[in-house]
């Protein structure tokens, strides 16, 4: 899987190539709970990311302005979440850390430092 995490055109951009999907989001911050990272822009949320029933199954969810669908949702590797949440971190996209490492504990706890 080919991924790219990186600040555009002020905002940040997060990318995941697979031969079976691509999932790309441009973000201003992450808002992180327990178990979820909101992702905003323009002081609105436009997805999500979070684990699925407890499993290795981690997934974004994405709003939509599609005809007939309100969000697309996609299974992304837990490296490439922690990937995400790190380059946040260290650009000063996230809106709690306590609430940062709260979720790193409870969801990312199995990813190896990349």
């Amino acid at each position: 899987m080919k991924q790219l995490i990186t600040e555009h055109d002020g905002l940040l951009l997060a990318r995941l190539e697979a031969p079976d999907r691509v999932f790309e989001v441009s973000i201003e911050t992450i808002e992180p709970t327990d178990v979820t990272l909101r992702l905003n822009r323009d002081g609105e949320r436009v997805g999500s990311i979070y684990n699925d029933d407890g499993t290795e199954r981690t997934m974004a969810r994405l709003t939509t302005a599609r005809e007939g669908s309100d969000f697309i949702s996609v299974a992304v590797p837990k490296a490439f979440v922690n990937s995400l949440l790190d380059t946040a971190i260290d650009s000063d996209r996230v809106t709690d850390l306590q609430k940062a490492a709260g979720y790193r504990l409870r969801v990312l706890s199995d990813v190896e430092d990349t």
